[in-house]
């Protein structure tokens, strides 16, 4: 069973660099994909609210059998909830259906464009933090001007900003940013939703070493220093994604994919991504 390196956060608590991402898989197959990733050694499942399926995830934590203890589990808030009452609100109800007393992060998923609600989600998550109710607390899909303006308004910096990243969208300047103020970065659509089997350096790199391209973009990922949340439902393909810790890419070789040309984002913008 593959041992998963873990990344201290800025408030000292560790998550595994490496989970399983479940958007867009449907409640009713949460629990079993849950369920084989944690028999395959994940340790950390990355979830949210409006992925309607937290009860699913829940259902598969239990079904695994490992110690809470043990494991390292993520929801998020919604852009509607992004008020002080309702953030709250929000938080109790993904513990419900998650069937915990607490998670291990908890994130605002998106900013809001045109809108400085989040500084109330925000307030509301320190004192969530404060409670026990999220042992770790952080923001998805932030800019800098985002985090400068949640970091003017109080005193916990985010442990976490989980943005869309992968080979051809780097997002450097952003993790500059991170790196000078403690916060983890974590990628999301880390594979760019299948776009790297497109990339001849990544295709001549899975050949050299005998590993697919994902394991491939994955392992520059961890090399990277960057937190990873590889979503998918195929018992081989999960077991496949996890099967990253018995190579290792050269500095040529991360040089080469670092060089692959920066194209769009694949997801929203969130200058402009509303509720």
């Amino acid at each position: 069973m593959a041992k998963v390196p873990a990344v201290k956060l800025n408030d000292g608590n560790k998550i595994p660099q490496l989970g399983l991402g479940v958007w867009q898989v449907p409640d009713e197959q949460a629990a079993s994909s849950v369920k084989e990733a944690l028999a395959a050694g994940y340790r950390s499942v990355d979830t949210a609210a409006i992925y309607g399926n937290e009860q699913g995830v829940g259902a598969g934590l239990r079904a695994a059998g490992v110690a809470r203890k043990d494991l390292f589990v993520t929801t998020k808030l919604w852009n509607d909830r992004h008020g002080y009452d309702d953030a709250h609100k929000a938080m109790d109800e993904s513990l419900e259906k998650l069937g915990l007393a607490y998670v291990d992060l908890y994130l605002i998923h998106w900013p809001v464009a045109g809108s400085t609600k989040f500084l109330d989600a925000w307030r509301a998550m320190v004192e969530m933090k404060e409670d026990g109710r999220a042992r770790s607390i952080g923001v998805s899909n932030f800019t800098q001007a985002n985090l400068e303006r949640l970091m003017e308004s109080s005193k916990v910096v985010p442990a976490v900003n989980q943005i869309e990243l992968h080979p051809g969208f780097t997002q450097r300047e952003l993790r500059a940013f991170h790196a000078k103020h403690g916060i983890a970065t974590e990628s999301w659509s880390p594979l760019a939703q299948g776009g790297i089997t497109k990339e001849k350096v990544i295709l001549d790199l899975a050949k050299k070493h005998g590993k697919s391209p994902a394991q491939v973009t994955l392992r520059w990922h961890l090399q990277s220093d960057l937190i990873v949340i590889p979503k998918s439902v195929t018992p081989a393909r999960i077991r496949e994604n996890i099967d990253v810790f018995d190579f290792e890419l050269s500095g040529d070789d991360m040089a080469a994919i670092d060089g692959i040309k920066e194209g769009a984002r694949l997801g929203p913008d969130p200058e402009r991504f509303g509720a």
